[in-house]
């Protein structure tokens, strides 16, 4: 029977299953000497230049409440990078079109809240990062799982959202589709062509577009633009309705901040001011401070950390590949591999043991909505040699178990 106090709950929130990825994390938390492959970041520590900009700013003293959107300064920091990396011809961004959240997720949250509530569907394309389907949920929308077109090992072609499902997916009730690409677990990333479809089509349902670019520096395939991964930027008109969220976790090491932004037209800077208002009331000025310092001075560390995690992607997907008892395609995108071990289809259950038994945390596909079983989630955002260590653990591990 269920505690009255939690049977009295909003059905939304009381019903939200436990993550599957912590679920993993906690039982393996403590254990010496594992090897976490199962959280999305990288080992590195934040910079030193981008901690000293956040120290100096508290001995500054600015430590009170300061600009809901975000400091000027950073604002304007985030338009000259994406000049730099998303400009073209006759686009020049402007400080107004972004607004400064206290996490990734919080730019999720936020931009779900103000396009989709009570009963509104939300299409998003799985297997996916658990967050945005109970984000979904937990602002009473109905998160819609579009399962992503698996790997054929035949063809070689790799994991594909096919337009055809998701047209077939939409509703009088969608609001909005939610597009992670590069992808979190995937690596799945669409071409410039699947974004101009996809942004066709939700032009033609006036639907909103929810566009997390997290891993937008993330990209190996043979597509990039500037840099980066294709993105929304390069294929939308002014007016389109699109919404992006982002983060400085991933590319700057920063993922204990709790520092994001999201993008979106400057019409909707008072919608976004005030959910910021009356969410957390805005972002420490002395984290602002840092934020600005890693845009402004972070390339040289970002080409590092992308050139560091594609060899450990390539050290983990060759190791796997030769004990011929693993499926995946490699991935273009972000820095994980999902994989399955073609006798082993519990993921949860591999994921468990592999804790104790070969000392590597992984996570459960079974965590990554429709699609996710039976494989397994690695982050390869580690060093080639950390990576190595773990690709040498498993595949003994497997030698052993089958």
């Amino acid at each position: 029977m269920q505690d009255p106090l939690i049977k009295n709950l909003r059905p939304p929130v009381r019903d939200l299953p436990m993550s599957g990825i912590l679920e993993v994390v906690n039982a393996g938390m403590e254990k010496e000497g594992l090897i976490p492959l199962w959280t999305g970041e990288s080992h590195l520590p934040t910079p030193d230049f981008i901690c000293n900009a956040a120290y100096q700013s508290m001995q500054a003293g600015e430590t009170f409440y300061t600009y809901q959107r975000g400091l000027p300064e950073l604002r304007q920091a985030l338009a000259d990078y994406h000049d730099r990396h998303f400009g073209r011809e006759g686009r020049q961004f402007s400080s107004e079109e972004f607004f400064v959240t206290g996490s990734g997720m919080q730019a999720v949250q936020l931009a779900i809240q103000a396009i989709a509530g009570e009963g509104h569907e939300v299409i998003i394309p799985t297997p996916t990062w658990p967050n945005s389907i109970s984000a979904t949920t937990i602002a009473s929308g109905v998160p819609v799982e579009l399962e992503l077109r698996p790997p054929n090992t035949d063809t070689g072609e790799g994991w594909r959202l096919d337009l055809d499902d998701l047209r077939a997916a939409i509703t009088p009730k969608t609001r909005a589709i939610n597009i992670n690409s590069p992808a979190n677990p995937t690596g799945w990333t669409a071409s410039l062509d699947e974004l101009t479809e996809i942004l066709e089509i939700a032009r033609e349902h006036n639907i909103w577009i929810i566009a997390d670019e997290v891993y937008h520096r993330f990209y190996y395939g043979d597509h990039a633009v500037n840099g980066r991964a294709p993105s929304f930027y390069d294929v939308m008109n002014e007016e389109d309705q699109i919404v992006f969220v982002n983060t400085f976790s991933k590319n700057w090491a920063m993922t204990g901040w709790r520092i994001g932004w999201i993008a979106a037209s400057p019409k909707l800077g008072q919608v976004f001011e005030n959910l910021i208002q009356f969410s957390t009331s805005g972002v420490a000025a002395f984290m602002q401070r840092a934020a600005i310092v890693a845009l402004n001075d972070g390339e040289n560390f970002i080409q590092s950390q992308i050139a560091s995690i594609e060899k450990s992607r390539d050290v983990l997907c060759d190791a796997l590949q030769a004990t011929g008892e693993v499926t995946f395609s490699v991935p273009d995108g972000a820095f994980y591999l999902l994989f399955s071990i073609d006798k082993l289809p519990n993921s949860r259950e591999v994921a468990l043991r592999l804790i104790d038994e070969a000392l590597i945390g992984l996570s459960p596909g079974s965590a990554f909505g429709k699609g996710g079983e039976p494989y397994l989630r690695a982050c390869f955002a580690r060093s080639p040699k950390d990576v190595k260590f773990a690709s040498d653990a498993l595949t003994n591990w497997l030698v052993q178990e089958l």
